[in-house]
């Protein structure tokens, strides 16, 4: 199994890591974050294989416009999700938005994205799971 690999640009954090990669890691999707507009597009050039974005409208380097006109410059078909923020508002070049973080419905949405790879990541967990309790 391929498990979906998506680009999270996220503003860097004293925590560290994001709670967008937390989300994503837990649902067993692959994650590559960058920190900035101009690391996200040099990322995708490195990996363009990258199977969606997942950006914040609140980037303080590039108008999320301009970022995502970039990214689509190297990819056109990728797909992208730029969650809505007060300082980023919305963002009109982004493929989905989400007004709110709210982890449900980012996650809803990529599984929506990708249905064969959720539908073989739970199959594989209800496997895993039958194989913990017989072994008990």
């Amino acid at each position: 199994m391929i498990r979906p690999c998506f680009l999270v640009v996220d503003r860097e954090t004293s925590s560290g890591i994001s709670t967008r990669k937390l989300i994503l890691e837990t649902a067993k999707f692959n994650v590559i974050t960058a920190y900035s507009s101009y690391e996200a597009i040099e990322t995708l050039k490195k990996f363009p294989a990258i199977e969606g974005v997942v950006a914040d409208s609140g980037m303080i380097d590039m108008p999320c416009e301009e970022l995502i006109s970039a990214l689509k410059a190297l990819r056109p078909d990728i797909p992208t999700v730029v969650i809505c923020t007060p300082r980023g508002g919305i963002c009109k070049t982004a493929d989905h938005s989400l007004e709110s973080f709210d982890p449900r419905l980012l996650l809803a949405l990529l599984q929506k994205l990708h249905p064969v790879a959720t539908a073989e990541i739970e199959k594989r967990n209800e496997d895993l799971e039958d194989g913990y309790f017989k072994a008990r």
